[in-house]
């Protein structure tokens, strides 16, 4: 999936949690960068996200990323919950664990 899909305008303008940015952030730019940005706007930590996803303004490109909700098995950026297959999945899970 990294392969194809590339995150869009449509997607950073549905991001709007700073928390889920945030962490988004360190996936992509590391702990450090995120932490030196956690106070930062969200609008903010969406900039530095593209520039890391497009290797613009000093940043080192990163190649076919995708966020946890698209990867599998989908997870949560938060444990708030509220994306539901991420949640769904928390609750299947211990099924599928060998004993």
């Amino acid at each position: 999936m990294g392969t194809w899909w590339q995150p869009d305008d449509a997607f950073f303008d549905l991001l709007r949690d700073k928390e889920i940015a945030n962490s988004m952030l360190a996936e992509v730019g590391g702990k450090l960068v995120a932490d030196g940005n956690v106070a930062e706007k969200v609008k903010t930590q969406k900039k530095i996200i593209r520039d890391f996803l497009a290797g613009e303004n000093g940043r080192q490109k990163v190649e076919t990323w995708l966020p946890r909700w698209m990867e599998f098995p989908a997870e949560s950026y938060t444990s708030r919950g509220g994306f539901r297959t991420a949640d769904q999945w928390a609750q299947m899970q211990p099924l599928f664990v060998r004993e």
